[in-house]
């Protein structure tokens, strides 16, 4: 009895140890994202129920939240973001699943070649990327000229200082840098589905197009789900493209959230109580739209 006494006493000893030395690995992790995650995000919320030019604050409640919906610009600035989500991501997702089921064809030729083509634009500088659809779709631009030369205008369109048509390259822009990189999730998913079940699909008769939307899709459902939030994070989040691209013009016409908070906080007189507010907005907006697509997915988890 007292030797089982001993090793029972041993092993919890050994658990004790174990876990102490587990929480030596994470520890300093813990305290890096508590410092510069955490507490930057609750400083943030009680700086959004402050007001002042810059350092000189004072508390002033709800102020800055009822300000939002008298602001013409933070309108602007969300219907432009939603406009961007609403149609960039969708078309992103569904290009990406497209070159996906194209690319995992075993009997595709140069397969490698067309894979590294469409991942490379994820890759490259965000400034760098920007800056080249600015001058292909400037009125001196490769488009402009392909165009003429080809008839289909009779005249050079200005593109970045039209308002639909700005909106309209920005979101080519952002669907050409990111769709190999969802494409890659969806490539990765799809070689791990075993292919004897496409085949028994072809046995009883269902063509590609069947295959794709009760086999395809069915099993890519988690990753579709994990792509559409990071994707709708990432646009909620849109500054670079913006700023290289228009500047937010004409205008206030491609104006971002996340480039009017920066105006706020560092273009106009500096306003950083209610740039906090407006950038809680975009928390709550990626919660929101969160838990609508783990809805619309089924998934309860």
């Amino acid at each position: 009895m007292r030797l089982g006494y001993k090793e029972t006493k041993r092993d919890k000893t050994g658990v004790y140890f174990k876990k102490k030395v587990g929480w030596l690995f994470i520890i300093i992790s813990v305290i890096a994202i508590t410092i510069f995650n955490f507490y930057p995000m609750i400083q943030a919320f009680l700086l959004s129920f402050q007001s002042g030019m810059g350092g000189n604050l004072e508390f002033t409640g709800l102020s800055n939240w009822q300000r939002l919906f008298g602001d013409p610009t933070f309108i602007a600035a969300l219907t432009n973001t939603s406009i961007y989500l609403l149609i960039q991501v969708p078309l992103m997702i569904i290009l990406a699943l497209f070159f996906s089921v194209l690319l995992n064809d075993p009997n595709l030729k140069f397969r490698s070649f067309f894979r590294i083509a469409i991942f490379l634009p994820c890759v490259t500088s965000l400034v760098a990327y920007s800056v080249i659809f600015k001058y292909l779709f400037g009125i001196d631009g490769i488009i402009n000229q392909f165009l003429l030369n080809f008839g289909f205008i009779s005249e050079t369109i200005n593109f970045l200082a039209d308002p639909v048509w700005a909106k309209v390259v920005i979101i080519l822009a952002i669907t050409w840098r990111w769709t190999g990189y969802n494409m890659i999730f969806y490539l990765a998913a799809l070689q791990n589905v075993d292919k004897s079940i496409y085949e028994a699909a072809r046995i009883d008769g269902a063509n590609s197009i069947q295959q794709f939307f009760q086999i395809t899709v069915p099993m890519l459902k988690p990753i579709i789900l994990f792509t559409s939030i990071t994707s709708t994070i990432g646009t909620l989040q849109i500054f670079d493209e913006i700023v290289n691209i228009t500047n937010g013009g004409p205008g206030n016409a491609t104006i971002s959230i996340s480039q009017y908070i920066y105006n706020l906080s560092f273009e106009y007189t500096p306003d950083f109580g209610y740039a906090s507010t407006v950038s809680y907005v975009i928390v709550i907006l990626v919660v929101v739209l969160s838990i609508i697509q783990f809805r619309v997915a089924g998934e309860k988890k």
